[in-house]
């Protein structure tokens, strides 16, 4: 018997929720709706054939009569509404516990185990916006060589610095020691993030060397087991550092929506059977987190723009699934991460269109996915 589906494209539009999170007021999120934020306008003609307008509780118009593929609304069961237990969870393994966060910076007791560690004095230790905080203190940092370490809303703890005086190398191995420190119950974050900057024509910006150390997956995951099975798992941009490389046969560099999209151009031309899980960073990281409105559209539109590139180089035998991982609402006063649904679309030549409906549990992809690759 011919296999109907051979490789199935993830791609994760980061940030890009579509609201009504039923637990949103517990995370001070309530009525938070990315996609509705950014919509007055805006031109996304593929994503709108596939059936995103006709998704449960979407408010965006225009709606298809005949979408081109399967949609639905994911509502989370991990419990945050961070990249790591987003992705963790497109992956099948839930987050049962929310992860530690810091509203009040770090604890004495861990910036003095950091400074020790690093050889350097710490400055910052604050929640930030990671812009707003080069800008403050990055003339302190550079003139001083002391790194900057602060937080967000998110569980996570960054380490910014000018890469023009200490090393890439340096800020790597800075961000490797506080993975260790930052460890357990209490401190175990969900990332360390390298946020080296410089200095240019219109002040401090922070560089594409950006690097992500996460938790290791506490057990298998969708990747692990497709790999067992003998699958080719590529990950794309910053798949291998949320999942610490667990799972994957191969890592694709990517640092921009615009690569990350070019090389699954170049896979899907490949002949291989399994899964690319791709993470299009822009939307949350240039755009979310910043509260640029206008700019996360057109980062949107950018996408829907290549999509259909995408879908028509698709072979017979593939798979493509739309989601995310999160939300972040660009509109509202805060620049963190936002509790929302997010949007599920699956198309493929051999796959029915249909309404799924409102789905618990972003782990529907890992399971559909494993069950499309191995029936």
């Amino acid at each position: 018997m011919e296999k109907i589906i051979s490789r199935v494209f993830i791609l994760v539009i980061d940030s890009f929720g579509i609201g009504g999170a039923i637990d949103a007021k517990e995370y001070g999120d309530e009525g938070s709706d990315t996609y509705l934020s950014i919509s007055e306008g805006i031109k996304v003609p593929n994503l709108v054939a596939l059936g995103i307008n006709n998704i449960d509780g979407v408010l965006v118009l225009p709606k298809m009569k005949n979408p081109l593929g399967q949609f639905a609304r994911l509502t989370e069961k991990s419990m945050g509404k961070d990249t790591v237990t987003g992705h963790f969870e497109i992956a099948g393994l839930i987050t049962k516990k929310p992860l530690p966060t810091f509203p009040n910076g770090f604890p004495t007791e861990i910036i003095e185990k950091l400074e020790k560690a690093f050889g350097r004095q710490i400055i910052g230790n604050c929640v930030a916006s990671g812009t707003e905080i080069i800008a403050q203190m990055g003339d302190v940092s550079t003139n001083e060589d002391k790194p900057i370490v602060y937080t967000s809303a998110d569980s996570v703890l960054q380490i910014a610095a000018n890469e023009d005086k200490i090393s890439i190398e340096e800020i790597y191995a800075m961000c490797e020691k506080a993975r260790e420190i930052m460890s357990g119950e209490d401190f175990g974050v969900g990332r360390i993030i390298a946020r080296p900057f410089r200095y240019g024509a219109k002040g401090y910006y922070r560089t594409a060397n950006r690097r992500d150390y996460s938790l290791p997956p506490q057990a298998p995951t969708m990747l692990d087991r497709l790999k067992e099975k003998g699958f080719e798992v590529k990950g794309v941009g910053k798949i291998r550092d949320i999942f610490c490389g667990c799972g994957l046969t191969e890592h694709i560099e990517s640092h921009s929506n615009r690569a990350g999209l070019e090389a699954v151009s170049i896979e899907i031309e490949k002949d291989f059977n399994g899964l690319v899980f791709v993470n299009l960073v822009d939307t949350d990281m240039i755009y979310g987190h910043r509260n640029d409105v206008p700019g996360y559209r057109k980062c949107v539109e950018e996408f829907d723009d290549y999509l259909n590139t995408i879908i028509s180089s698709l072979k017979d035998s593939d798979a493509l699934i739309i989601t995310a991982d999160h939300g972040c609402d660009p509109s509202t006063p805060s620049t963190d991460h936002s509790r929302e649904d997010v949007p599920f679309l699956l198309y493929g030549k051999k796959i029915a269109p249909k309404n799924l409906g409102t789905i618990k549990g972003f782990d529907f992809i890992a399971n559909l996915t494993e069950e499309l690759l191995t029936k």
